[in-house]
């Protein structure tokens, strides 16, 4: 082996995977030694994977969400390997509040492309983090449900679950005011 395959083979991340069973179907969650996450994934994977003796945050975060503490994902690291284009379009999509959604083109305007809508539509479909990166709180312009990698049911249960779950405006009022 060469030392310049050797020097890459050392740069690169050592991924752990774990899954957790949600009411979506199975995930797969991969994060890295600082406990950052890089991956969420539904469906075909090797379902026989050794259970971890101490979950990483990630998967703690994610069994939380589903819990229903839908804010749990709020605060999780996470790493956005793409271009500079789809690194914003996945920033302003953390930003969207639980239980929220916006369009495509709001979204394309909020990162100051607002004639961007359909490379948006793109970047939120190449969103590595699902759930985390919350792709699936964009909707059509006619308020439909479009398109999501982990199917159009997985989109409306999570948005369902996070509607169901979020605090109120008034509750959040009152925990302000310490009622």
């Amino acid at each position: 082996m060469s030392e310049t395959t050797s020097a890459a083979t050392t740069n690169a991340p050592v991924l752990r995977a774990e899954y957790l069973d949600t009411p979506t179907g199975p995930i797969l969650i991969l994060t890295d030694e600082a406990g950052r996450l890089h991956g969420v994934r539904w469906g075909d994977y090797e379902a026989n994977l050794p259970e971890l003796s101490e979950p990483s945050a990630a998967r703690r975060a994610l069994g939380a969400y589903f819990a229903g503490e839908v804010d749990a994902l709020n605060e999780l690291p996470v790493i956005m390997t793409g271009t500079d284009f789809q690194r914003a379009v996945w920033s302003e999509l953390r930003r969207i509040p639980v239980g929220e959604t916006i369009s495509y083109g709001t979204l394309a305007a909020r990162i100051g492309r607002p004639s961007a809508t359909r490379p948006v539509g793109m970047a939120n479909g190449a969103n590595p983090i699902p759930i985390v990166v919350p792709c699936h709180r964009v909707i059509g312009s006619d308020h439909t449900l479009t398109g999501f990698g982990g199917g159009l049911h997985r989109k409306q249960w999570l948005l369902e679950h996070e509607r169901l779950h979020r605090p109120t405006r008034g509750s959040e009022f009152q925990l302000r005011l310490g009622l």
